[in-house]
């Protein structure tokens, strides 16, 4: 059970990451500095930060007019939070 409580932290790691690129990437967007790019938005939401970039992305109101976040975050958050419930279950 040991390894479960290390991905957990490893989850909680990755989305905290997740959500604060969103929102950096946003305050970067009103300033008209140079952006986070969405490749580096999607490796972090793919390696576990999926829920932590969805609620950025909603919380700052970033990406989603974007049908690739739009639809693809959800769907990711889904399948790591499934994830993590198989983990924790067994």
């Amino acid at each position: 059970m040991q390894g479960a409580w290390i991905i957990m932290v490893y989850m909680v790691i990755t989305n905290i990451i997740g959500f604060a690129i969103m929102g950096i990437d946003k305050r970067k967007a009103r300033a008209r500095e140079y952006r986070i790019s969405e490749k580096t938005l999607w490796f972090w939401a793919f390696i576990g930060g999926g829920t932590g970039a969805f609620l950025g992305m909603k919380h700052f109101r970033h990406k989603t007019k974007h049908a690739a976040f739009k639809w693809g975050l959800p769907i990711l958050m889904v399948i790591q939070i499934g994830v993590c419930l198989k983990i924790f279950i067994q």
